[in-house]
């Protein structure tokens, strides 16, 4: 089949691809995403340690398990031990060191009695240079250079990057994504989204979203170009926010540089387009360093305003909600072993249950936001969010003094959400810095 053909036929398929007639599937609006990483979730590191933990998650509130790559990975040019787990050298294969396809089944059907929705993570821009494409596919299947030999992007020499411009490359992934959609996946975090043309996922999602609507799926990328939910993504990262943040607990940004990041994010992208907002991430914790490492005295208050600011849906990685203080190796062995709930696990208890507030909801049914001026000084974020009767305000301090306003709230009885305490008017305000309060009503 030459490319031309293939064109023409994806050109057709993106036609007659009815749009869904809902933005998202209803599951995902108030969803909150936990990310496990397999290898360092329990002492074993397979399906199995994951599935033992499936109660815990439940009380924690989580609704989204996003399984980083589970797949079988290369050993050519393998990083450590064990390698990465984006480096895969066959899409329709588990990773031994994981368990088995049973095993891997077993777990998928645990988490959907307990009520979670479970995404893969799906790698399309490079493989392990061993992948079975390599030698069962044509040369073309991958970017080469002059000499013929197939190529890698930045320092991952442990990959080999697949050449989109042959369309035949594109339906192999989708034939790929669907054998684990057919298994009852519910839908995929795509790596790094952005890094392939567009023009591809155009080609590919439409037909997907028309054949499984109820699939939710996360693009590692912040393109506008990759945000119209009814073609191809729910949501995209939300890149931007997640380094102001880290800015602003550092001094080197301000409280008015993120109501301007607000404003240029409702600016650049769809109102129903999904924003995934974290404090972490595996590539975050591994290389960048813990949210303590960056945001200090303020990682709470960051994730206070990544569950509250609007479109955002919350992540949370494994080992936050028991305040994990270290990085996690990336292609080694290095397990968390004490999972003991502690102070953080009751913060993010509570922060999950109050993403789960109507108000809060992500894309285009959260409640409208309104930044409180006076008497609130340059330092501390102050702002509502409100939907018919129901109200949340978020205070945070990100200043170096502490903050003790009188607030005159409407004369109403409110509730701190995270100390259960109820509020009236006049209310004493007492914030030191790093510190924070959610009022809801």
């Amino acid at each position: 089949m030459n490319k031309f053909f293939l064109a023409v036929a994806a050109a057709a398929c993106l036609a007659a691809c009815a749009p869904k007639t809902q933005y998202h599937p209803e599951w995902t609006y108030n969803s909150v995403v936990y990310e496990v990483n397999i290898r360092q979730f329990s002492p074993e590191g397979t399906f199995q340690g994951v599935e033992q933990q499936l109660p815990r998650l439940k009380d924690l509130g989580v609704d989204v398990l996003w399984l980083m790559p589970m797949y079988e990975i290369g050993v050519v040019e393998r990083k450590g031990t064990l390698g990465s787990y984006y480096a895969i050298s066959d899409y329709k294969k588990v990773n031994p060191e994981f368990g088995t396809m049973e095993d891997f089944q077993r777990l998928l059907d645990a988490a959907h009695a307990q009520g979670f929705k479970v995404i893969l993570d799906w790698v399309a821009n490079q493989t392990a240079p061993d992948h079975v494409w390599m030698d069962g596919k044509p040369a073309d299947f991958y970017e080469r250079d002059a000499e013929g030999n197939a190529i890698w992007e930045y320092d991952w020499t442990d990959t080999r990057s697949l050449n989109y411009e042959n369309q035949e490359v594109w339906w192999a992934q989708d034939d790929a994504m669907r054998f684990w959609l057919e298994k009852g996946v519910d839908g995929f975090r795509c790596d790094a989204a952005g890094e392939m043309p567009a023009d591809f996922w155009y080609g590919i999602l439409p037909k997907m979203n028309k054949d499984y609507p109820e699939i939710y799926l996360l693009a590692e990328a912040e393109r506008d170009n990759l945000a119209d939910p009814l073609v191809t993504f729910d949501c995209n990262y939300a890149w931007e926010l997640h380094h102001l943040l880290n800015d602003l607990a550092q001094g080197k940004k301000t409280v008015q540089d993120l109501k301007d990041y607000v404003a240029r994010d409702e600016a650049r992208f769809p109102k129903e387009a999904f924003r995934l907002a974290f404090t972490s991430n595996h590539d975050e914790n591994s290389w960048a360093g813990t949210e303590f490492e960056r945001e200090g005295i303020y990682a709470d208050a960051c994730a206070v305003l990544c569950a509250t600011l609007p479109h955002t849906q919350l992540l949370v990685y494994t080992g936050q909600e028991i305040g994990l203080d270290r990085r996690l190796e990336f292609f080694e062995k290095d397990p968390i072993t004490d999972w003991s709930a502690n102070a953080y696990t009751e913060f993010w208890k509570k922060l999950i249950q109050l993403k789960h507030n109507p108000v809060l909801a992500a894309g285009e049914r959260g409640g409208n936001l309104d930044w409180w001026e006076v008497p609130v000084p340059e330092t501390v974020v102050a702002f509502s969010r409100q939907l018919k009767d129901n109200q949340v305000i978020v205070i945070a301090n990100f200043g170096q003094e502490p903050y003790a306003p009188v607030f005159n709230i409407p004369d109403v009885t409110y509730t701190n959400c995270f100390t259960g305490e109820k509020v009236e008017a006049p209310y004493q305000l007492e914030l030191n810095p790093g510190e924070y309060v959610v009022l809801t009503r």
